[in-house]
């Protein structure tokens, strides 16, 4: 499933209640945590992220401490939970990298995720156990996990997906340019390179939007062949349309690029550089004289997404309605969408 879809399953999980182990199988990079992470949020549910990689067996079964009898020759021993498990509330228990931790460590974490206890240590009812781990065939340095564990787990597994990303990347003011360049090559938004440190995922093209907002060399993050494939694409924008003059209503005279890479640099800077609804008004109307349909429908889903953003988009529909076009343009769109 798309990183999308598995946050919509989980927030069903959420939602209905069901306190179910679910196990989220993907590549290293692709958001699961972030994702996770998030059904918290919307949810104004706790977060407890455990690296069970990073813990031995005492960690999370506690310590022995002695408890002392009537006389010398009595005694018992007891066993203390450590402080980062829940005692109360609801939230999510999120064990991260389950399938990095050695046999001895899952062993310890199965009783939890079985029992939903360990040593004298019980889980709160309000909280669920969700746990994630790389594949096998992602190069990780991955555990078998034991039949009955796995028994046990609901599995998902998410894969990468651009339109997730774009999603993800336009709601989180990622740099125009970060966007229209994986737009252009979605291929590279996730291409593990087993012969260089850094390579290209969701999580350092994050990382390298960051870099690229402070003009700061993004091969570190993504590595050096798609850091300089990027600074090529760059060099594009030199020669773009005047993007400004289209969103003021001033583009009659300018035309849509010719070069695909272009294109897709003006369609998504359009829809990113709009700060209102009739600068989006605008650009969809230069779009759908000048471009294809194809580039218009590109377009009319990042612009809804924006105007949504920006607190515009009642006026921006109020806008299409009166436009006869483009309220036209939206409904075959609407339709297009219906059938998928």
């Amino acid at each position: 499933m798309t990183p999308r879809q598995l946050q919509e399953y989980l927030n069903n999980l959420v939602k209905n209640q069901l306190q179910i182990s679910t196990m989220i199988w993907g590549a290293p990079g692709i958001g699961k945590s972030s994702i996770v992470a998030q059904v918290a949020r919307e949810n104004n549910l706790d977060f407890i992220d455990l690296r069970l990689s990073q813990l031995a067996p005492t960690d999370l079964r506690g310590l022995p401490v002695a408890i002392a009898g009537n006389n010398q020759k009595e005694g018992i021993s007891t066993w203390y939970p450590p402080e980062f498990l829940p005692r109360g509330g609801q939230g999510i228990l999120f064990l991260d990298e389950i399938n990095m931790a050695p046999p001895t460590m899952q062993g310890v974490a199965q009783q939890l995720i079985l029992d939903r206890k360990v040593g004298c240590y019980e889980m709160p009812q309000n909280w669920l156990i969700w746990a994630a781990g790389n594949r096998k065939e992602d190069r990780a340095s991955v555990f078998e996990m034991p039949a009955p564990l796995a028994n046990r787990f609901l599995h998902l597994e998410v894969t990468v997906d651009f339109d997730s990303f774009k999603a993800y990347a336009l709601d989180h003011n990622f740099d125009e340019q970060i966007i229209a360049f994986l737009a252009y090559r979605t291929e590279l938004l996730h291409q593990i390179n087993p012969n260089s440190h850094a390579w290209p995922s969701p999580r350092t093209w994050e990382i390298a939007s960051r870099l690229h907002s402070c003009k700061i060399d993004i091969s570190p993050a993504v590595g050096e062949e798609v850091g300089s494939e990027f600074k090529a694409f760059v060099t594009l924008y030199e020669n773009l349309p005047n993007l400004d003059s289209i969103l003021i209503g001033k583009g009659d005279n300018i035309d849509f690029p010719k070069e695909a890479s272009a294109r897709y640099a003006t369609t998504i800077g359009l829809a990113i550089r709009a700060k209102s609804a009739e600068e989006g008004i605008n650009s969809f109307e230069w779009l759908t004289t000048k471009a294809t349909t194809e580039w218009s429908q590109l377009f009319a889903g990042d612009i809804i997404r924006q105007m949504r953003n920006k607190n515009q988009l009642a006026v921006f529909s109020k806008l299409i309605k009166e436009n006869q076009k483009l309220n036209k343009f939206f409904k075959d769109y609407q339709e297009l969408l219906s059938k998928f």
